[in-house]
């Protein structure tokens, strides 16, 4: 089986899917929507991209290219042809299985441009949703009709959410939809467990708050909250992490204002360390306007730590409203602070969410199982298009 994936090569998200098939034998090939370098987790792959350049780390067995893989002169050096024609050249020449956007704004729309230059037969083409691709840009004026045509062309629709399910229909998807599952793949949650702080949730001193404060994230409204609740917080400290430099100063004077001692992420910080972190809080929040299924959240629920979640995700479709976490408005800091509060205060209520959470994550969270549905997905696709 040979799939040409089209997404942005420098993503952990990116390398959590395509690792679930690349050791299995098939011929799996990467388009770079972005020139970012390649993942150094990547493996067993070929990589398109805007130059051959390999990061230190890659592993020997990626390949990495220029985005056309045979020699055209001055257009190997040039952007004047855009990707979305160096991707439908790569389309006739690799003569792919299957092809798989992976996620709407870059690679859909690239994708898109290049199944309208495309003269003959358009491999099966998967769109996959990632986070806000529909939820929040199929709003957007400058984003609607893109998004329609994207809908309107691809073959197949991957998402985390069932939410997503529905506007993509709405945005005239009429081809088939796939099992709905996390779009980043599954976790290892025999290893994520050994890695959490011994003993019950309500034993926890730490609360987690994801720093993101752009387009999207809402840390300084978090902040907020952690100001409102301080009187609840004694004994506690707040760990915030992925926060930029306006983050630490905001969090810098709410440490300075209420007593409560803040630590940041630093740059040295690998995964393992974040999972650590869920692992030893009591609480975790994570705030932002629009999202899929926020990988946050659900590493949260794997490690124990109690979801203070923004309602604008699909986060409903994962916990129980005030049993399993608390789903509170991006915006405002008062319904946030009175989540934190009773989730400092209630032992019960977060010791029990963490066995809830145990038992959805064994559920639905584990790696096999969910490889094993990505590999059935491909399988899948391939045996009936080969029928057709």
């Amino acid at each position: 089986m040979r799939i040409l994936f089209v997404g942005m090569p420098d993503s952990v998200h990116t390398v959590r899917w395509i690792n679930q098939v690349s050791d299995l034998g098939w011929d799996i090939h990467l388009f770079s929507s972005n020139p970012g370098l390649p993942h150094t987790e990547l493996r067993n792959i070929t990589v398109y991209n805007l130059s051959s350049s390999r990061p230190q780390g890659l592993s020997e067995s990626v390949r990495v290219r220029g985005l056309w893989p045979t020699r055209v002169g001055v257009e190997r050096l040039s952007l004047k042809v855009s990707y979305s024609t160096w991707l439908a050249r790569l389309i006739r020449w690799l003569r792919p299985d299957i092809v798989h956007s992976m996620e709407i704004q870059g690679a859909g729309y690239i994708t898109l441009e290049a199944n309208a230059q495309f003269k003959g037969r358009f491999p099966p083409w998967i769109v996959t949703n990632w986070g806000s691709d529909i939820y929040l840009f199929g709003r957007l004026p400058d984003h609607t009709e893109k998004i329609r045509a994207v809908m309107s062309a691809c073959d197949y629709y991957h998402c985390e959410c069932h939410r997503d399910v529905k506007l993509a229909r709405d945005f005239g998807f009429r081809g088939e939809v796939l099992p709905v599952f996390p779009v980043t793949g599954g976790f290892d949650l025999e290893w994520m467990r050994s890695l959490r702080q011994p003993g019950p949730t309500s034993a926890r001193r730490t609360i987690a708050l994801k720093g993101y404060q752009h387009w999207a994230g809402r840390a300084l409204v978090g902040l907020r909250a952690i100001d409102l609740s301080a009187s609840a917080l004694d004994g506690y400290r707040v760990v915030v992490y992925i926060a930029k430099p306006e983050v630490k100063l905001a969090a810098e004077l709410v440490s300075q204002s209420t007593g409560i001692p803040f630590e940041f992420e630093s740059k040295g910080w690998t995964r393992q360390d974040i999972l650590q972190m869920h692992g030893r809080a009591r609480i975790s929040i994570g705030l932002s306007i629009s999202d899929a299924i926020s990988t946050s959240l659900l590493e949260a629920m794997i490690m124990g730590s109690f979801p203070v979640q923004s309602n604008t995700g699909c986060g409903n479709e994962w916990l129980k409203q005030g049993e399993t976490g608390i789903l509170v408005p991006p915006n405002d800091p008062e319904p946030i602070a009175a989540a934190i509060r009773r989730a400092v205060t209630d032992d019960e209520l977060v010791d029990h969410a963490a066995n809830i959470n145990a038992h959805v994550a064994d559920e639905r969270l584990d790696y096999a199982m969910i490889q094993s549905k990505a590999i059935e997905m491909y399988q899948s696709i391939v045996e009936r298009t080969r029928k057709s």
